[in-house]
């Protein structure tokens, strides 16, 4: 099973998962916490593939590093409710044994809870029909039988509520024409979708293969009320083709900046100071691989283009035009400066002076209309 070798041993993209996972689960909560807190509530993390929580090595897998977090964390620790799942027995009591041991598991407030079971149907309708408080997830969408995107719009549906999940693009890809596991594919996409992809799938090269499923699953989960989706892809150890993706999901561009920021700093190349928000382990020993697209000269002109004849800040444009593009704010405000100097835009301020090359909320970037 590709999920019990995924734990077998710790690999560079196992480390790099875990960090993307436990540093977005740090920030947001220290978003959501002051707010919660006045009203005397909690917030959770749950994770339903939860594992035994070290891998074979010895390493500290997501849920150790997470109750680590909040235990190292004052307010946090006495907030924090944590659930773990897991489908085998044998996985939930070695997570259990491991919890137990943690130093200053004591400071928690709330004793974590593991079990042991399938995630099906009746969890799907359990989170669509009970409030939950804010909430981080981690869930395995692929993993459990008939297990549909149900459970997504479930963890999500609630305020403060945002949610990650593996997504295994090399069985995916090689499921949606197996009839074996159209169950599970009808379930993944929806039907409809599903059938459309495997008309379309065929002819395809490998490379539109992959953004057109990504494509559709990310038009299901919008319509589920995902607003914004963000993947982060891993490449096999040559770089030649996709393994896996985490897929983040949220209904607020907040959590969507976060965790670009975060996926950014996780990428293993940059190009022109963009990230490729995907992690591939040849891309250290074989830089030449990664495109030599200029994308900060694309940047200029579809700014250029997008917004002419307007005039918003640096906010409301990284907020409107950043969307389903790598793009992350340092990006934006590099590309408005080059814009400035060649006089394509101007800017100015609405509180009196401004420091040059800087573009705080108060500062107004005007494009000039295409003629």
């Amino acid at each position: 099973m590709a999920n019990q070798k995924f734990f077998e041993e710790r690999t560079d993209q196992s480390e790099v998962k875990a960090r993307i996972v436990n540093k977005y689960f740090s920030t947001w909560a220290q978003v959501v916490m002051p707010t919660v807190a006045k009203r005397g509530g909690k917030i959770a993390y749950m994770d339903l593939y939860a594992g035994p929580g070290r891998y074979k090595d010895g390493a500290a897998s997501t849920p150790l590093l997470v109750l680590q977090t909040a235990i190292n964390h004052p307010l946090m620790s006495q907030m924090l409710t944590a659930y773990f799942n897991d489908a085998d027995g044998d996985k939930t009591s070695t997570l259990q044994t491991e919890i137990d041991s943690i130093p200053g598991l004591g400071k928690l407030k709330f004793k974590p809870v593991v079990t042991c079971g399938e995630v099906d149907d009746d969890a799907a309708t359990y989170f669509n029909e009970t409030r939950l408080v804010p909430s981080f997830s981690f869930v395995d969408p692929f993993g459990y039988k008939g297990l549909s995107l149900r459970i997504v719009q479930g963890v999500i549906k609630d305020w403060g509520c945002d949610c990650v999940f593996f997504f295994n693009y090399n069985r995916i890809n090689a499921g949606i024409n197996n009839p074996g596991v159209k169950k599970h594919m009808d379930a993944l996409f929806g039907e409809e979708r599903a059938d459309a992809l495997r008309a379309r799938l065929p002819s395809l090269t490998p490379e539109l293969r992959e953004a057109a499923i990504l494509e559709e699953l990310a038009d299901e989960i919008q319509s589920l009320g995902g607003k914004y989706v963000l993947p982060f892809t891993f490449r096999n150890s040559e770089g030649t083709r996709t393994s896996h993706k985490l897929i983040f999901v949220s209904k607020h561009f907040k959590g969507y900046e976060i965790m670009k920021d975060i996926m950014a700093a996780e990428s293993s190349t940059l190009d022109e100071g963009v990230p490729s928000l995907t992690y591939s382990p040849a891309d250290a020993s074989m830089p030449l691989l990664f495109s030599l697209a200029q994308p900060m000269s694309k940047l200029k002109n579809m700014l250029l283009e997008d917004f002419a004849g307007q005039t918003l800040s640096l906010t409301e444009i990284y907020e409107r035009h950043s969307v389903g593009k790598p793009y992350i704010k340092r990006n934006y405000r590099e590309a408005l400066i080059a814009l400035e100097a060649a006089e394509s835009v101007s800017a100015y301020s609405t509180k009196g002076t401004r420091r040059k090359d800087t573009y705080p909320d108060h500062v107004k970037i005007q494009f000039k209309k295409v003629c």
